[in-house]
Formats: C-alpha cells, structure tokens, sequence
C-alpha cells in the first residue's frame, strides 16, 4: 500500500512538472509552435515600422512615413518564389478585393515588399503585380535596396529569410497590418482569408466610427 501511494505520489509529481514546463515552453498554452510564439511576441512588443526607402514597381522612391495616418497591409515576397509566394499573394488579393471600395487608398494602402531587391528591380516588380491584380497605386510592390534598412526591417517584424544556396529562400510567411501611427497592430494567418477580411474592415469601420 505504502509503495503504491509513493508511485502515486510520484507520478503526480512528475504529471505537474511536465504541466508547469508545457506552461512556460508554451507561454501560458498559447505557442505551441515556433512560429505561435513568434507572432505572440510581435504582438505583444508591437514594433514600430523602421526607417526605410522604398522602390516600387513605377520607379518611386519615398521612405516609408509616406503612407503616415493610413493603414497598411504587407506583406514579404520574392518574385522568383514558385511556392509560398504566389499562393500569399493571390490570398492577399483576395483580402483587397473584400475592403470595401471607400477606404482603398484613403485609409488602408496594401504593400507586398521583397526581401530579394537584386533580382527584384522595378521591372520586375511591374511584371509580378500584373499577375494578381495590384494597381501599383493602392496596392504597391516594392523593394528596399539599402541592406542594413532590409535587415532591420525583417528583424523587427519578426520575418526569417534563410538562402538555400540556390537562389531560393526559405521564409515564414503571414499578413502584417501596420496602424497610421506606423505600429504593428496584427499578424494574421495568410491561409484565413475571410478571417483576415473581417479583422481589417472591422478595424477600418471602427476608425470611421471614432471620427
């Protein structure tokens, strides 16, 4: 009886340690995965979009505080991507296609920037929006061709870009919506289109509704 209360005992004990070591691995039960845990810290730190210049898809140059006072929903691509990308971006189309007609380009500008700018010119950028419907206006492609503003960039938003050695890369992908004060308010699946959807256009009714 005494062993069988000891093994009892002890079993409870190791079940609580491993309830406590799953807690923290896990924080607090919400990052079961690596890439859960990435998007639960971006969205508790918030990170302000950094500094850059930006090269779109027409040849313009402008830094970043252009689009101060108004939304933006980003995200990060390589054109010469056969995998993710395409499927990230004609997801994101999808998204613009459902923002209602009166708060495109007044208070929400899409933006898809490549974290490939060598490869990635302004031409090339041209040819690739055409495929998914991107005006270039309220929907922009871009690169930012200053490496150090790049990298800064894809640090503070959590994105991870690994050169397979091939030309290729291996990435992380999601949809980034950046308020007007330039902060990173959300990090939604890109595979939830309506989920995104709603998220947007109910930030975006809530703000006309605080005018």
């Amino acid at each position: 009886m005494i062993k069988k209360r000891r093994n009892l005992t002890a079993s409870i004990i190791v079940f609580l340690f491993g309830i406590i070591l799953l807690f923290t691995a896990t924080d607090g039960f919400q990052a079961y995965t690596v890439e859960t845990a990435r998007v639960n810290k971006l969205m508790e730190e918030q990170p302000v979009f950094p500094a850059v210049t930006l090269e779109d898809s027409k040849e313009r140059v402008y830094p970043f505080s252009e689009f101060a006072g108004k939304y933006v929903m980003l995200t990060f691509i390589y054109t010469a991507c056969t995998d993710v990308c395409p499927e990230l971006e004609m997801n994101l189309a999808q998204v613009y296609q459902s923002i209602p007609e009166q708060y495109i380009g007044e208070d929400i500008v899409f933006m898809s920037i490549s974290f490939d700018p060598t490869r990635d010119d302004p031409g090339t950028l041209e040819k690739y929006r055409s495929y998914f419907g991107s005006d270039g206006e309220t929907w922009r492609m871009a690169r930012i061709t200053e490496e150090s503003e790049l990298s800064n960039l894809l640090d503070e938003f959590g994105v991870i870009v690994i050169p397979d050695g091939y030309g290729n890369f291996q990435h992380n992908s999601a949809f980034y919506l950046v308020d007007p004060n330039g902060i990173l308010t959300e990090v939604m699946d890109y595979t939830e289109i309506e989920a995104a959807s709603e998220k947007v256009i109910s930030i975006l009714e809530q703000k006309a509704r605080d005018l």
